[in-house]
């Protein structure tokens, strides 16, 4: 008679599953792809606070730059001049910043954008980006490169040398 797995070994079957996953690139969660430094950004299509769309798709070509923020995140105040002077300096060569305001309404998002003077983007997510990115705090920095591919990915308050450094890793690219 076969001997029922024991739980250590079945806790040890579930552990190399996770990280057989985890190098495959094939990392999900709750159905969402996992961003990963080195690889394609996830898609995405979100409402902005403007009032219309915008998708990664219709950045192809660019450099993006995404900036995840909340209104109520004082990092994140104090960075958003700093990231506009970024894109009004580096816009012209292809940069294109997106601020992402998670879990926050289109109303907060626009209430941001306009107490900022922010020229650039804002999208209103409602935990899709949150997910691939795997946010779990603010602020997050991430580099996509022209081609597409996340070049990094940045958790907590940078200065305007840490963000041009990242910048300029991307717009080459």
């Amino acid at each position: 008679m076969a001997k029922a797995p024991t739980f250590a070994a079945l806790l040890s079957f579930g552990v190399a599953a996770a990280l057989l996953a985890a190098c495959s690139g094939a990392q999900r969660a709750g159905g969402t792809t996992l961003a990963q430094v080195g690889r394609p950004a996830p898609n995405w299509s979100e409402p902005t606070a403007a009032g219309g769309t915008l998708s990664l798709a219709a950045l192809r070509g660019k450099a993006v730059y995404l900036n995840f923020f909340a209104s109520w995140c004082p990092p994140c105040n104090d960075e958003a001049p700093r990231l506009e002077a970024l894109q009004r300096r580096y816009g012209p060569q292809g940069l294109q910043i997106v601020g992402v305001d998670v879990l926050e309404s289109r109303a907060k998002a626009a209430h941001f954008v306009a107490e900022h003077h922010l020229t650039y983007p804002a999208v209103v997510d409602a935990g899709t980006l949150r997910d691939q990115y795997a946010v779990n705090g603010l602020p997050v920095h991430v580099f996509i490169t022209r081609s597409g591919v996340v070049k990094r990915i940045e958790v907590g308050e940078l200065s305007a040398a840490q963000m041009r450094r990242g910048i300029e890793s991307i717009l080459g690219s």
